[in-house]
């Protein structure tokens, strides 16, 4: 109890000394949005169940005094301080991605929520926050764009009704991280702003933008509550230059954590290949210079309907998305290719840390697991600093006065 009681006026201290935006996040993982967003803002409050992951994020982030390891059900208002000018919640995405049969977020009501049924306690706060006069002006989520579709669109249809309800207008940016990084990694973001916030008339758009909207979310869009499509916002920002950065740049010339496998392992790998997958290492042999691809195993049925474990490669200078080492199947592999000469290992956590925008200076855990998990279940950082520059940032400047910012 004194624990808490000291933690709290920390976190006051840290708000009352600022006049910098401050943001709570939920579901922080290794403090990746925390990152994004930088030193131009100020951490109120971090919220994660995970011990291991909040070790990582004190580590990296001068002990976090504002980091409470907690379940999300267990946490009070009172336990968050202040007022705040973004929430941001990452919450679980397993049971809304297809590797995670598309459970769903569940019923608000439910006794026991699954993972990504997290959502609704995380909501309660929110609705607590708003009874006590301490609304956030904007109230960002993230997840998989599963998001969309899971329950035939009823999940982010009752999503779409909880920010209306609560008196939020509100949006969605699909953005894939390769335009910022070499990974492909397709998120949703939904950004709400309260009603009586001002947005400045360029972030918004009167139809959908192909690149930030694709079908799958016009048609969920479609799906939302009438009152729900009446808050409904096509957030209009630029389209960035495409990076630069190739899948091969990050990789490191002295791997840390794995090793090269056998000449052995590497023939059983390639014998895991379609003929299609193979006929595109036999490609990458004949360009004379060093390719480098990735490789995930995957299950697939054969023409007989058997199911079979298969090795599929892509040669296109992006990874595939990292996911959470849960099993073999999960974790990346590279096959390196020059000329006659193939060799094969699995991405190294440091290369998977690039591949999430962070630095090599971030702390990352020794186990192997544990850091392939940090940043398979984070969000790109480039995206979020994105995101802070071209809507939080001139949301919050517009509304300066209006939120004691000036």
């Amino acid at each position: 109890m004194e624990e808490k009681k000291s933690l709290k006026v920390t976190r006051n201290l840290i708000i009352s000394k600022t006049r910098k935006p401050i943001f709570f996040e939920f579901f922080s993982g290794g403090g990746m949005a925390r990152a994004g967003l930088g030193d131009a803002w100020v951490c109120g409050f971090s919220n994660d169940i995970s011990e291991m992951k909040g070790n990582v994020y004190r580590e990296n982030w001068q002990r976090a005094p504002e980091l409470l390891i907690s379940d999300v059900n267990d946490l009070k208002t009172e336990q968050l301080p202040g007022q705040v000018d973004l929430i941001w919640a990452s919450f679980p995405c397993q049971d809304l991605s297809l590797a995670g049969n598309n459970v769903g977020i569940g019923n608000r009501n439910a006794k026991t929520q699954t993972r990504s049924g997290t959502f609704w306690p995380f909501w309660k706060l929110i609705r607590g926050l708003i009874e006590e006069q301490r609304s956030p002006p904007i109230i960002a989520l993230e997840n998989v764009a599963g998001t969309l579709t899971s329950h035939d669109g009823k999940d982010f249809s009752a999503i779409g009704s909880a920010f209306s309800g609560a008196g939020y207008k509100f949006g969605v940016l699909v953005i894939d991280a390769k335009l910022f990084v070499p990974q492909s990694r397709k998120r949703i973001f939904i950004i709400g702003v309260r009603n009586d916030i001002q947005i400045p008339l360029d972030l918004t758009a009167t139809k959908p933008i192909d690149i930030w909207h694709p079908k799958t979310l016009q048609k969920a869009h479609e799906k939302l509550s009438l009152e729900a499509r009446k808050k409904w916002i096509w957030w209009n920002i630029p389209e960035p230059e495409q990076s630069k950065t190739k899948f091969i740049d990050i990789l490191e010339d002295t791997p840390t954590g794995v090793i090269w496998h056998t000449k052995q392992e590497t023939k059983r790998l390639l014998a895991l290949m379609s003929e299609t997958n193979l006929a595109k290492v036999d490609a990458a042999k004949l360009l004379g210079h060093r390719v480098v691809g990735t490789i995930y195993r995957r299950t697939r049925k054969d023409k007989d309907g058997i199911r079979n474990q298969r090795a599929e490669i892509r040669f296109d200078n992006i990874a595939g998305c990292l996911r959470t080492p849960s099993g073999g199947s999960s974790r990346q592999i590279l096959l390196v290719v020059h000329g006659s000469e193939i060799r094969s290992r699995l991405l190294s956590t440091r290369e998977a840390s690039r591949l999430m925008g962070l630095p090599d200076s971030y702390i990352l855990p020794k186990n192997y697991n544990d850091a392939y998990h940090i940043a398979g279940d984070g969000v790109a950082v480039p995206v979020v600093r994105y995101l802070a520059s071209k809507v939080f940032e001139p949301i919050l400047s517009f509304n300066a006065k209006a939120i004691g910012m000036s």
